[in-house]
């Protein structure tokens, strides 16, 4: 029967790779060497989750867990903070953001569960002005999901539009605008109409209970695979896409389209 590890094992492992005669890598790493490997762990998670492979899901939450355990060792090393540490902080948190379920508070839904955790996140966090609790979202978040996060918050105060068809008028205002901003050539101005149409965009998805990164990579799966059938298309026909006209890959591609 092999080996069942533990997070002690895995803290052990780190710091021998750590340690002078260790990994010639792993014992150079800092914490801003490796920060981007813990946004890659996390979207390959995802990937794993959505797979259907809970085996595949396991190998990359641990993942996720080998960089929660390094920089707990660099910060160990370093006298900041350990594991333990990391943990008590976690444990902490879910109780005193949970006063409904470990104190007075009362939520009958998840709504009014997320509003309490949102209220006692704020006191911890002294956010002591509605900007501020917009400043709190963080600007490492994908640029879509920190949109619909900062949008959700200031809907919280009121700042939203009751329906999506305000919204929708608003798209076609912001693509006037973009339109505009071309026509100047100004590429500062394009590029802010740019950002104000991506953002208009994002709210509208928020109106229609949609997540804007999920939609997005839905929709870039949908392109890859129409162009998938586009190049096998193409191939079949004994041509190349690469030297195709304009003319020739849009009806190739209205063909696998319409499909």
């Amino acid at each position: 029967m092999d080996k069942q590890y533990t997070t002690e094992d895995l803290l052990a492992i780190i710091r021998r790779l750590r340690e002078p005669d260790g990994c010639p890598w792993d014992k150079v790493q800092t914490h801003e060497t490796i920060k981007h490997n813990m946004i890659e762990e996390c979207y390959e998670a995802i990937d794993a989750l959505d797979s259907g492979d809970d085996r595949a899901f396991a190998n990359e939450l641990g993942d996720v867990l080998l960089q929660v355990a390094f920089h707990a060792v660099m910060a160990q090393e370093r006298g900041a903070f350990d594991y333990n540490d990391i943990v008590n902080e976690i444990c902490t948190k879910l109780i005193t953001r949970h006063t409904h379920v470990f104190g007075s508070d009362h939520a009958g839904n998840a709504e009014e569960a997320y509003a309490t955790w949102e209220t006692n996140k704020k006191k911890e966090k002294n956010l002591d002005s509605y900007t501020a609790m917009l400043k709190d979202v963080p600007g490492y978040l994908p640029a879509l999901m920190r949109a619909a996060k900062v949008q959700k918050k200031a809907s919280g105060v009121g700042f939203d539009w009751r329906e999506s068809e305000p919204v929708l008028d608003k798209l076609t205002e912001e693509t006037d605008e973009l339109r505009g901003a071309i026509e100047s050539g100004n590429a500062e101005r394009i590029e802010e109409e740019y950002g104000d149409l991506l953002f208009s965009v994002v709210n509208l998805g928020r109106k229609l209970s949609l997540q804007p990164e999920i939609a997005m990579n839905k929709a870039t799966d949908k392109f890859i695979s129409r162009f998938e059938k586009m190049e096998d298309i193409s191939r079949k026909s004994g041509a190349d896409m690469a030297k195709m006209n304009d003319e020739e890959l849009d009806k190739l591609w209205n063909i696998v389209k319409m499909a």
